[in-house]
């Protein structure tokens, strides 16, 4: 489409004016949202017609067609006489008439022409912030992507020990697994097989040595609910013989309440 001959075409004015069809109407309006320039004319125009309606409209004018209307009613069927009006108050009335006329034409042109421009405006911006949503999204998922990579990097990893933690009588089903690189005090852990937390609970992971038994919090999985992975990276620096997950109050416990254990797992069974 050879944009400036439909500029020059008369069918923006049309269009302003409410002079098109509903399907042309369409037409005008796709094509405002494809080319810029488009809709930069038909708001000039808009604004052409305000400046031109403003100039010409009268101050003042009253339109009183009782004079004509009795003159008309005091001549008789058979005279033919031309009645006498003034000329200049006759015209001057009629184009008053047209005027407003055109201008109420143009008014309501230019109003559905506004409405337009604001819905394609909630358009741009609808389609803007479509656009930011996408790219959040897609930099989330590159991050995940980098994240998910060093993880199986570091699970590969020939020195990492994995330590399974099997069920215990409070939730015979429950399982979970330790990686742990002692050479970096790095732990990670995976909890896939804990079931749901109840309100007010929260999972505290312990490092344990077994002669005599002795207990250290690692801390807690306050996240638990929302890590959707349910894998978590923990320090740990402890001389750990053994690992065991217990259910506590909201907060941790200074010592496991060993009637909560859910998972254990000995460091021994793996060496």
């Amino acid at each position: 489409m050879d944009i400036n001959n439909y500029i020059n075409s008369g069918i923006l004015e049309l269009y302003v004016a409410g002079a098109l069809s509903d399907e042309e109407n369409k037409e005008v309006y796709d094509v405002m949202l494809k080319h810029p320039e488009v809709l930069n004319e038909v708001l000039q125009i808009e604004a052409a017609i305000l400046k031109l309606t403003e100039a010409t409209a009268p101050k003042d004018a009253i339109l009183d067609f009782n004079p004509i209307a009795n003159k008309i009613s005091s001549q008789t069927d058979t005279d033919t006489k031309v009645v006498n009006m003034k000329a200049e108050k006759l015209r001057s009335s009629w184009l008053s008439v047209t005027g407003w006329a055109a201008a109420v034409i143009l008014g309501a042109g230019l109003f559905w022409a506004i409405q337009q421009n604001s819905e394609l405006q909630s358009k741009i911006k609808v389609a803007e912030t479509d656009k930011e949503f996408l790219e959040q999204q897609i930099e989330i998922a590159d991050t995940d992507l980098k994240e998910a990579k060093h993880l199986i990097t570091i699970l590969r990893d020939k020195d990492i020990l994995a330590i399974p933690l099997g069920g215990q009588a409070v939730y015979p089903e429950a399982y979970a697994k330790v990686y742990w690189d002692k050479a970096t005090n790095s732990m990670y852990l995976d909890a896939q097989g804990l079931p749901e937390p109840p309100e007010g609970k929260v999972y505290q992971v312990w490092s344990l040595t077994l002669n005599p038994l002795t207990p250290t919090s690692l801390g807690t999985l306050d996240d638990f609910m929302t890590d959707d992975n349910k894998i978590f990276a923990i320090e740990n620096a402890n001389a750990s013989e053994a690992f065991g997950i217990t259910l506590e109050p909201a907060g941790g416990s200074e010592s496991p309440t060993l009637e909560q254990l859910y998972t254990l797992g000995t460091v021994a069974s793996v060496s």
